[in-house]
């Protein structure tokens, strides 16, 4: 049978329901959002009220969840506009809507009989093939579907989508014993590809894969933390960044969970794995008991483990619980060797941990502990929680947001090397793990060594063997294809790599992907290259961020040096290959994701076409630094808010203020996208363009545009510009007097809006006159230069160098 979801139905709009049916929304899913009717009436009304006002009210709770949607933060929608595929609705007068569902989510409280009640009563509108699931983060999928019959058995399973949905890669899936093989693996496609989820399929046990080992590794961190006398900063020093772990470590990622929800879950776990031989892990710490009671529960109650308050001159101080005492003091920064020569001398994670692991100090000893106990436990969930270890580690990478998973960190540290140290910590080493090394399997993945093939492997404890990790053709990874021998050109800061079937990807690989002399040049030979022996070029990477911008260091000390001669060149360098990439022959495609500012932004505005991820944030923010944009941004804007007005309606006097204040306003607030579509919304990106939710497909799918524009692709037209001259300038005073007189800019910003404003503005001329690009192009690089001169813009860039953050000076 043929599956296709076009419409989804979530009932329940707590917190989850509604982010979920959010994401729906993100992709351009119709959704119907419901909950029960509100169990009190409005003053003099009663549940039956006819009218309008009545019907709003029984349907309020689902309206007002959305409503909440439209304002969070982070924000759970792309756009908010959105929220117009969303309809609510409530138990009682809306379950018709069901009749239209592809897909019914279930996501209200985690109450075994509120659940069965619902199921029950929606199960006669449902159509015989819609997809059923729970939302659950631990409930027994066979006791809620308990009473199902046993068709409806067949297309109902589990799934656990981890908060916030829309942010949150991992999506556990939890198949019943009856449901069909095909829905599971239907689902899981759609759920990937639609959605942008890494999905992993789970077993019908507490707390599934993700919970099961994550909460396992923050009790066991507690643990240790009581036992060897540690803070609970020195423990989120240690457990941090150095060992692949988010920067909120453990206590921080415990303060946004909440201490009442990460109790329960430790309790739930507790009481029902009697068989597990780390259960006594997960009981609670007394002094958590007293938190709960104290309703210190973390960032929704203003102070957990971590308290922000003010000091007696106003300032902002972030306290730390003392949890002997129970009192919140001053947070010291806890200092170890290990960790900082893990910190400073080691770039790639794998490095950090291997460094720590081996450390001599106080905070290494407590690192090895910590990992082994997780390595033991880990080791003994498999298979009985999921398939496989690759399961575990992306569960902890996807819903964790740790670098490496269990095994994975096991592999970096040496699976012998770890094994001596639980020996020696007297830890019961499993004995699956020494019956793999005596039978000579040294590591959980390698390479296929096979001639001929290429790959990598895993260790399966089922067959006691290696097995191959099925490869997803839809899933380029450029560092395998190096390996593989796809190299065409390499630099110190980027490489071309042959995707194969005649496209190219242009790589960038310096720090944060930030844009250089060394990465300009290999542009430029990569768009020679692509036009003489390929249909075309995809610009991305498998980074978290597509660029930073440019190297503000390198402009810094330039403009230190006094060296103009070497910083025009750099600029006019930027412009030209811009320019090149714009108007070559074979198309390019740009695939930017995460962060895509500055210089980065411009790469992207000059591909012919763009192939985003979803959670691109998009935007020219050299303002922030004292310039404006210098390798054609304020150009290639101009040209995208304004292309496709008809010359008419321009000669004929149209009112161009709408474009030109638009360009203004993004440039020089530095604005800056929160998503593709947001990027579409403020010009950036053409509205034509299809978005990727799954950044992991995002060069497969670019690399198809590619090729489906080479077929019949023709150059794009030199760009004539409509500008508005005289009459902008005087627009833009306006707005810049009011803004500086209610303080929202300070006198240097004014100076820098100016110099856009006069760029934007294309000159003395009339409004409505046609300029071409380069002419703007050459107000742009006049207008950067003459501002990296100034000493107000270079104490910028270094505050931006040393901080990460604006200065407003």
């Amino acid at each position: 049978m043929a599956y296709e979801i076009r419409k989804a139905a979530v009932l329940g709009a707590g917190v989850m329901g509604a982010a979920i049916a959010a994401h729906f929304a993100n992709a351009g899913i119709e959704c119907a959002l419901m909950d029960i009717v509100p169990p009190a009436p409005p003053a003099g009304g009663g549940r039956k009220r006819a009218g309008e006002d009545a019907a709003a009210w029984r349907s309020s709770l689902a309206a007002s969840a959305l409503g909440r949607m439209l304002t969070s933060k982070p924000a759970a929608f792309h756009t908010k506009k959105n929220a117009s595929l969303i309809r609510t609705g409530n138990f009682e007068d809306h379950l018709g809507w069901l009749r239209e569902a592809d897909w019914v989510v279930e996501a209200v409280v985690e109450d075994l009989g509120i659940k069965r009640q619902l199921f029950a009563g929606i199960e006669n509108y449902l159509k015989p093939d819609c997809i059923v699931s729970t939302n659950t983060s631990g409930l027994s999928i066979r006791d809620i579907s308990a009473r199902f019959s046993g068709k409806r058995k067949e297309t109902f399973l589990g799934v656990h989508f981890f908060n916030p949905p829309r942010y949150m890669k991992l999506l556990e899936i939890i198949p019943g014993k009856e449901t069909r093989r095909e829905i599971v693996e239907y689902l899981t496609t759609f759920c990937e590809e639609r959605l942008g989820k890494g999905v992993v399929i789970c077993r019908d046990l507490p707390g599934f894969v993700a919970n099961r080992i994550g909460t396992f590794d923050m009790a066991n961190a507690i643990r240790l933390m009581v036992e060897k006398n540690f803070t609970v900063e020195e423990i989120d020093t240690v457990i941090g960044r150095a060992l692949g772990r988010a920067g909120s470590s453990i206590f921080g990622t415990l303060d946004i969970v909440g201490l009442d929800i990460a109790r329960h879950v430790m309790r739930t776990l507790h009481e029902t794995l009697p068989e597990d031989e780390g259960r006594d892990v997960f009981v609670p710490p007394d002094f958590i008991d007293r938190m709960v009671e104290k309703k210190w529960l973390g960032n929704k109650t203003g102070g957990g483990f971590y308290k922000k308050t003010k000091d007696d001159q106003g300032r902002d101080v972030k306290l730390v619980l003392d949890y002997r005492r129970m009192e919140y003091v001053a947070q010291a920064l806890p200092l170890f060797d290990s960790v900082s020569r893990a910190k400073k001398d080691e770039e790639e994670v794998a490095g950090k941990i291997r460094t720590l692991f081996n450390g001599t100090d106080a905070a290494a000893q407590l690192a090895r502990e910590y990992l082994c106990r997780n390595f033991i436990y880990a080791a003994n969930r498999v298979p009985d929680i999921c398939d496989d270890i690759l399961s575990v580690d992306r569960a902890m990478r996807w819903g964790y947001n740790h670098q490496l998973g269990p095994f994975e960190t096991w592999d970096v540290v040496g699976v012998r090397e770890a094994v001596a140290v639980m020996e020696r910590l007297r830890l019961p080493v499993p004995p699956k793990i020494q019956e793999m090394l005596n039978n000579g399997y040294e590591s959980f993945y390698c390479k296929d060594g096979v001639q001929g093939r290429d790959g990598l492997l895993m260790y399966d404890f089922g067959t006691k063997d290696y097995r191959r990790i099925e490869e997803n053709p839809r899933v380029v990874i450029l560092s395998s294809l190096k390996e593989r021998g796809k190299i065409i050109k390499r630099s110190t800061g980027a490489s071309l790599v042959d995707l194969g079937d005649g496209v190219a990807c242009f790589q960038i690989h310096t720090k944060m992907n930030v844009i250089d002399d060394d990465v300009i040049r290999m542009l430029s030979a990569g768009c020679d290259i692509v036009e003489k022996d390929f249909l075309g070029m995809v610009i991305g990477n498998n980074d978290v961020n597509f660029s930073a911008g440019a190297n503000l260091l390198k402009v810094l000390l330039a403009c230190q040096q006094g060296e103009w001669d070497i910083l025009e060149q750099m600029v006019s360098a930027f412009q030209d290959v811009n320019m090149r990439m714009k108007y070559l022959t074979r198309p390019v495609v740009a695939a930017p994701a995460g962060l895509t500012l500055g210089g980065g932004c411009e790469i992207a505005l000059h591909a012919a076409k763009c192939q985003p991820c979803g959670e691109t944030y998009l935007g020219l923010v050299e303002t922030a630094v004292g310039v404006i944009p210098a390798g054609g941004g304020c150009t290639e804007l101009m040209v995208r808010l304004t292309e496709g007005l008809p010359d008419g309606l321009v000669e004929a006097g149209l009112n161009l203020q709408h474009f030109t204040a638009k360009a203004f306003e993004n440039i020089a607030m530095a604005k800056v996208a929160t998503s593709a579509a947001e990027a579409m919304e403020m010009g950036y990106l053409r509205k034509t363009e299809q978005v990727s939710m799954n950044r992991e497909r995002q060069l497969w799918e670019a690399k198809q545009v590619v090729i489906g524009l080479a077929r019949f692709y023709r150059k794009p037209k030199q760009a004539l510009i409509p500008v508005m001259g005289e009459n902008f300038r005087g627009l833009a005073e306006a707005i810049l007097y009011n803004m500086r007189r209610g303080n929202y800019i300070s006198d240097y910003d004014v100076f820098v809006a100016r110099k856009l404003a006069h760029v934007l503005s294309g000159g003395d001329c009339p409004e409505g006159t046609l300029i071409g690009e380069q002419e703007i192009l050459d107000r742009e690089k006049d207008a950067f230069l003459s501002l990296c001169g100034e000493q107000k813009t270079q104490e910028r860039i270094m505050h931006m160098l040393k901080t990460g953050k604006p200065l407003r000076n």
